[in-house]
């Protein structure tokens, strides 16, 4: 399985940026995908989720900010963030999960990709 996450760079705040992760290897129509972050010398938090189904779950703190998104004939999962601000610096991991159920912790999920940086300048 690979996950191959794109899209970051640097922004300014209230800024847009579009994630993208594109997966091969699983039964990607079925998994369940999430997108994670880690900013440095913090621990990686969840940021939204997308089951197989198309339940969506995200953190409060990108609720209203950011979208995510799955398209299965591409078998790609997108996270939109709009509104960005500098505490949204991280590197951005994608993930995936051969369940498709959506779930908000990292230890749920079997596959993750290589991260792309997001930095917000102030």
């Amino acid at each position: 399985v690979q996950l191959q996450a794109s899209g970051g760079g640097l922004v300014q705040t209230g800024d847009s940026l579009r994630l993208s992760c594109a997966a091969s290897g699983l039964t990607f129509g079925s998994a369940g995908m999430g997108w994670f972050r880690q900013a440095p010398g913090k621990e990686r938090e969840f940021v939204a989720t997308v089951s197989g189904g198309g339940v969506t779950v995200y953190a409060d703190s990108v609720k209203g900010r950011f979208t995510i998104s799955r398209d299965n004939a591409k078998n790609t999962v997108y996270l939109q963030m709009n509104s960005l601000r500098p505490e949204d610096t991280a590197v951005y991991y994608c993930a995936a999960r051969n369940r498709g159920s959506a779930t908000t912790s990292g230890i749920s999920y079997d596959y993750w990709g290589q991260g792309t940086q997001v930095t917000v300048s102030s």
